[in-house]
């Protein structure tokens, strides 16, 4: 029986049938020319042979009497992975946009809370021989580098996977009213201990980031200009239930020598590709606006070697510099203004509270969920940030599931009343994926957003020079290469025989980023 933090109850809490608290991801995978199994089937029974390997697969919760307090995770003694693992199929032709509009589709429907919070989807009907993987959980149960973590158990590092190793699962665990009500109180008296003993870590930590500003320049003189409202903007408006989904993948060996000929870090770069892309949907949408627009940045606290499945990050806001249109003086901009806000989180790091107490909350934050999206006050007040934008180190070598290779990571997040757009960026094998999760109500075509990304790294690439060391990368490889180009769609990069570029680290010294 193991408590939930404050941090991950509040996703349960905050959730409502228009926000679902759903963090996923999307692959494709290659099947080898002489695969005649079931690739469904081998996938269920590599899942059950893995159960054991994550706690996110094997616990669900336990709820609090009368929902006084946040629940607990239990053991779940009969895992139902015909319930778990699903398969469905797109009809003909099965191209990428099938495939992303499916996504979406799933990745609207809630959780059934009384199982582990988990789905995974076989996707059958792609185009060749290729077959797509859907896999969801909820936010109450990891972060994005937890995310990291479950991804090692379930798929393996060669198409013939290595002998597992891993403790048993524990025996199942069916705490009475008594047991848990104790529980609750025993944690809200250990969170209340907590706060008082780091109140004055907090204060300092407050007080240095509100002191006066310093000289010009200064990294904390930069972070004022974060801490400002967004304007109002097409994106920032109430939102219903239905989702869209877009992904591309951009060669990251390009980005890095971008980051390095900018001297900016990779995650700089990152978010001035978005916020070039945001320029160019925006002056469709409603009109470029003269004040910048702000991106909540999911930064991780977590320590190096913690394997906990908990949400371990902060959100600080960061200017997008959306007024700039030169794109290099925009990305100059953003790397100064991200500096400030790295530099403030490692200031407070260690005081920052991933738990608290938590008698009363369930009831507090459910209410004011419920009335924050009927009252869509979110369409009138001022946007705290216009978006959300994260980026997270992913595994550089290929993966491989039941024999066969993965060849398109893209993640898929959570958008909320007021916050219709959500850019998840994710590293793997020498491609940076980017995943763009949006309300229908705020963006009803999730790849025009695809379609601006692609523009702004071809800008952002043509004002950049070539140093004679430098070897050209492949262009950016659209969501639907194969596909015939829609009407009215600017054409599409040169796509590569391989859908990754090839395999390069996804770490230097230059490349710290951003994590959810």
């Amino acid at each position: 029986m193991t408590p939930l933090s404050g941090v991950d109850a509040g996703f349960l809490y905050l959730e409502t049938a228009e926000t679902p608290m759903n963090i996923a991801s999307v692959h494709v995978f290659d099947l080898p020319p002489r695969y005649r199994r079931d690739f469904c089937s081998e996938v269920r029974q590599q899942m059950a042979r893995r159960l054991q390997l994550a706690p996110v697969l094997h616990r669900k919760l336990a709820p609090m009497p009368l929902h006084l307090a946040s629940p607990v995770w239990i053991e779940d003694d009969a895992v139902d992975l015909d319930h778990h693992v699903q398969c469905v199929s797109l009809p003909p032709p099965g191209t990428l946009a099938q495939l992303e509009d499916c996504v979406a589709s799933l990745h609207a429907q809630l959780l059934d809370r009384s199982r582990p919070l988990w789905r995974l989807y076989v996707i059958e009907g792609l185009q060749g021989r290729q077959v797509g993987y859907y896999f969801k959980v909820h936010h109450a149960a990891l972060d994005g580098q937890a995310g990291m973590l479950l991804a090692r158990a379930m798929f393996d590092l060669a198409p013939r996977p290595a002998a597992l190793r891993g403790t048993m699962r524990p025996v199942a665990e069916h705490p009475g009213m008594i047991a848990l009500a104790a529980a609750a109180l025993r944690h809200d008296a250990g969170q209340y201990v907590k706060l008082v003993r780091h109140l004055p870590d907090v204060v300092r930590a407050l007080s240095g980031l509100l002191a006066a500003p310093p000289a010009p320049g200064a990294a904390e003189g930069r972070l004022a200009q974060n801490v400002a409202f967004g304007p109002h903007t097409a994106l920032n408006v109430p939102i219903g239930p239905e989702r869209g989904f877009a992904g591309l993948s951009l060669p990251l060996a390009e980005l890095k020598r971008l980051a390095t000929a900018h001297d900016a870090k990779l995650n700089d770069v990152v978010l001035a590709l978005c916020s070039g892309a945001l320029r160019r949907w925006l002056a469709h949408h409603g009109g470029i606006p003269k004040k910048p627009l702000t991106a909540a940045m999911p930064i991780s606290l977590r320590e190096s070697g913690n394997r906990e499945y908990t949400t371990q990050t902060t959100m600080p806001l960061v200017n997008l510099q959306t007024h700039i249109a030169d794109p290099v003086r925009r990305l100059r901009a953003i790397r100064d203004a991200a500096d400030a806000v790295k530099a403030a989180v490692r200031q407070a790091r260690g005081v920052v509270p991933m738990d608290f107490p938590s008698i009363g909350v369930p009831w507090l934050l459910q209410g004011l969920a419920q009335v924050y999206g009927r009252s869509h006050i979110a369409g009138a007040i001022p946007a705290l940030a216009n978006v959300v934008i994260s980026n997270i180190p992913g595994p550089d070598v290929p993966l491989y599931a039941a024999g066969a290779r993965m060849t398109l990571y893209w993640p898929v997040s959570i958008v909320e009343h007021g916050l219709g757009l959500n850019i998840t960026v994710l590293s793997y094998d020498g491609a940076m994926g980017f995943g763009f999760t949006t309300a229908r109500a705020a963006v009803p075509e999730a790849h025009q957003l695809t379609r601006a990304l692609t523009a702004a790294f071809e800008e952002l690439a043509a004002r950049t020079p070539v140093a004679a060391a430098d070897v050209p990368g492949p262009r950016p490889r659209h969501r639907n290469s194969k596909a015939t180009r829609p009407p009215g769609e600017p054409p599409a990069s040169q796509p590569t025989k391989r859908r990754t570029t090839p395999r390069t680290g996804h770490r230097s010294e230059r490349s710290t980023r951003s994590t959810s």
